[in-house]
C-alpha cells in the first residue's frame, strides 16, 4: 500500500525552461545556443543544485567568459523568469491528493539560493509538509544518498512512497533504493497511475 506521494517539482509541478530568461538578450539564436552551451552549460547548473552557492559560480565562470559576465549574473538575478507556470493538470492532481488526506512530499534539485528566490511565488508548496531541496543538503538526485535522507525526514519506507520525476535516471535510483516510482510524461499519465493505486 501506498502511504504517501513524493513529487519533483521542476517539469512535474512548475515548466521549466533555462533559456527563457535569454530569448530577448540575442539576435543570434546560435549565439544562443553557444552560451546556454558553452557557458552556463547544464552541468554547471547542476553544481548549484548539488550545493555550490551562487556568488562562486557566478564569479568563477565570469572569470573564465568575461564578455558575458552580466548574462551569467542574470542567471540567478532572473532565474524565476525560467519558470514560466504549473505544468498543466499536476497542480489539480496534487490539490485532489490534499484532499483526500494523502500525506505529499517532495525532493527536488534546485539551488539554495534560487530556491530561496522561487518559494514565495510557489502557494502549492504549502501542501507539503516537508521538501528536501538538493542545494540546501548539498545532495543531489540521481544519489542515492538523498532518497535516504528524504526516507529518514519523511518517517515512511520507501516501499509505502510513490515517487514522481521526469528524469529517468532520478526514476530508475529511486527504484533501485526501494521506492515506488513514476516517471512523468504528463499530468493525464500520472492521473492514470494514481487512480491504479488507489490514490485517487
Amino acid at each position: 500500500m501506498i502511504e504517501a506521494v513524493v513529487f519533483d517539482v521542476g517539469n512535474v509541478l512548475v515548466r521549466w525552461d533555462r533559456r527563457l530568461p535569454y530569448l530577448d538578450r540575442f539576435a543570434d539564436p546560435a549565439e544562443l545556443d553557444h552560451f546556454m552551451e558553452q557557458v552556463i552549460p547544464l552541468s554547471w547548473h547542476a553544481e548549484h543544485d548539488a550545493g555550490r552557492p551562487a556568488a562562486e559560480l557566478v564569479a568563477e565562470r565570469s572569470a573564465l567568459f568575461p564578455h558575458y559576465a552580466d548574462l551569467i549574473h542574470d542567471w540567478f538575478a532572473k532565474f524565476n523568469l525560467s519558470i514560466p507556470g504549473p505544468v498543466p493538470g499536476s497542480p489539480e492532481l496534487v490539490e485532489a491528493l490534499h484532499a483526500r488526506g494523502v500525506p505529499l512530499y517532495a525532493i527536488t534539485n534546485f539551488g539554495a539560493d534560487t530556491w530561496a528566490g522561487f518559494r514565495p511565488t510557489f502557494p502549492l508548496a504549502d501542501r507539503f509538509r516537508d521538501i528536501v531541496v538538493s542545494g540546501v543538503e548539498q545532495l543531489a538526485k540521481p544519489d542515492p544518498a538523498i532518497y535516504a535522507l528524504a526516507q529518514a525526514r519523511f518517517g515512511h519506507d520507501p516501499q509505502a512512497m510513490l515517487f514522481i520525476d521526469d528524469s529517468l535516471p532520478n526514476v530508475i535510483s529511486a527504484r533501485e533504493c526501494g521506492w515506488h516510482a513514476h516517471h512523468f510524461a504528463d499530468a493525464a499519465g500520472l492521473e492514470t497511475e494514481l487512480r491504479s493505486r488507489g490514490l485517487l
